[in-house]
């Protein structure tokens, strides 16, 4: 982050849209996990994998996502 007084505005703004978008984001993955095992009868051992599997797809994504958010995003004015 460049020296400089930090944008509150833009700071809450970045971190209200890390907390909406990761619970969508997470909450997709998880009941795709549950709801593929289940249309399958796969068992709740896959349906975990599954999860697990789509959570750190998902995790990806999100630190994708904030690392664009960050850098496209003014946190900080210079003077």
């Amino acid at each position: 982050m460049a020296a400089g007084r930090t944008n509150w505005g833009n700071v809450i703004l970045v971190v209200s849209l890390a907390i909406l978008i990761a619970v969508e984001i997470f909450g997709v993955a998880l009941a795709s996990g549950w709801a593929l095992a289940g249309l399958f009868e796969l068992g709740p051992i896959v349906a975990y994998v599954l999860m697990a599997l789509f959570s750190a797809l998902a995790a990806y994504g999100m630190v994708a996502f904030m690392r664009r958010v960050v850098k496209v995003e003014r946190l900080s004015s210079r003077g």
